[in-house]
């Protein structure tokens, strides 16, 4: 069985990364979830895909260089708050795992710690989690500081380099864009051992031709289409 798992939440449905969009993600009945991290001035993890507040907020500036106070005082789609990881966290309360994707530099610390107080202090396990990443050192650096947690290697470039990083970083899973996929590398990776967990797929051709080759998971905007 291929999972489903929400892209931002669920992008297509409602304004991305917000709690509306994981609570609507929960309602389509999702394996999962994926979000994206970036450190805030004022220390907190907050939820946000891109590296500036402008695009879809009426505000502007680098999220790391704005406070929680400023974060939370902007609005996405002029109604919805931005999220501390630990928002979604309380949200989600293991109704399904959560692919953790760090943006920012200096992220790998702040989530390790977060997902180990959920780990030791509210029940949670290690399989609720999968910390994803472009940024190589980044991973290197959950890697080190906490060894159990899962590492996927995100690519929009190479399968072959997603494997190799995924060899050196004993991943569980690669997350190459959809793009990329192949029958005979899709086989080659789960010879390897590695969980695949493609992005991002929206359209139903796309769906339909995945659905045959040896994957574990879709990433979509649209959840409800897989």
């Amino acid at each position: 069985m291929i999972q489903k798992i929400g892209h931002r939440g669920a992008k297509g449905h409602m304004a991305e990364n917000t709690l509306e969009s994981f609570q609507s993600a929960l309602y389509l009945g999702v394996d999962a979830v994926e979000l994206d991290v970036h450190v805030c001035a004022s220390g907190e993890l907050v939820v946000f895909h891109d590296f500036t507040v402008d695009r879809i907020t009426g505000g502007s500036g680098e999220v790391h260089k704005l406070t929680l106070t400023e974060l939370k005082a902007l609005k996405i789609s002029n109604q919805f708050d931005i999220p501390t990881l630990a928002e979604v966290f309380d949200l989600i309360d293991r109704k399904c795992w959560i692919n953790v994707e760090l943006k920012g530099h200096g992220t790998a610390q702040p989530a390790v710690k977060i997902i180990e107080e959920y780990i030791d202090e509210k029940g949670w396990e290690y399989d609720d989690f999968i910390v994803s990443s472009f940024q190589k050192e980044e991973l290197e650096k959950v890697s080190v500081l906490n060894p159990k947690i899962n590492i996927g290697i995100l690519t929009q470039a190479s399968v072959e380099q997603a494997i190799e990083w995924g060899q050196e970083l004993s991943a569980k899973a690669i997350h190459p864009h959809f793009s990329l996929l192949t029958e005979e590398n899709c086989k080659e990776a789960s010879a390897k051992g590695f969980k695949i967990f493609t992005w991002t797929v929206n359209h139903e051709e796309d769906i339909h031709r995945l659905q045959h080759y040896t994957i574990n998971g879709i990433i979509s905007d649209f959840p409800d289409r897989l």
